[in-house]
């Protein structure tokens, strides 16, 4: 069974996975992760927040390698030596907000540079051998091109 690690935050498959925010009706600011109560905006009196699906590319905005095993919900066998993993921040430009992810495996700071389009992607954050089992997803953002 595939679980998202976070219900509503993203949806699809393949090329039609999409990150899901929410905009306001009222001011048109949008939000990720969502948000289902109320307009963030100071400057906004409120309105309808309506569901969107986000741009699916962007630009690299900064980016850094994780050296350390970080506190759950991240899941990691301490049996196992800690292998770094590399964060990706991408600048959506239609949304003018900035969304932090996970780079796609085998990808590294090495491979990144500023303003690199990178598209986002369906990833796995951790499969349960369990009855039943279970494959909790998540996003992860990959250079474009790379991997498709």
């Amino acid at each position: 069974m595939r679980t998202p690690v976070v219900a509503r935050w993203f949806d699809g498959e393949g090329d039609g996975f999409r990150l899901l925010g929410t905009r306001c009706a009222s001011c048109a600011a949008v939000f990720f992760p969502r948000e289902d109560g109320f307009c963030r905006n100071p400057g906004c009196a409120g309105g309808e927040l309506v569901e969107v699906a986000l741009s699916r590319r962007g630009r690299v905005w900064s980016y850094t390698d994780g050296r350390y095993r970080p506190p759950a919900p991240y899941v990691s066998d301490p049996e196992l030596p800690w292998e770094p993993y590399t964060l990706i921040a991408v600048e959506l430009a239609a949304e003018r907000m900035v969304v932090l992810g996970q780079a796609a495996p085998g990808v590294t700071v090495a491979d990144l540079e500023v303003g690199m389009e990178v598209e986002v992607v369906p990833g796995v954050l951790d499969e349960d051998p369990g009855e039943p089992s279970t494959t909790w997803t998540t996003w992860h953002w990959r250079p474009v091109g790379v991997g498709a």
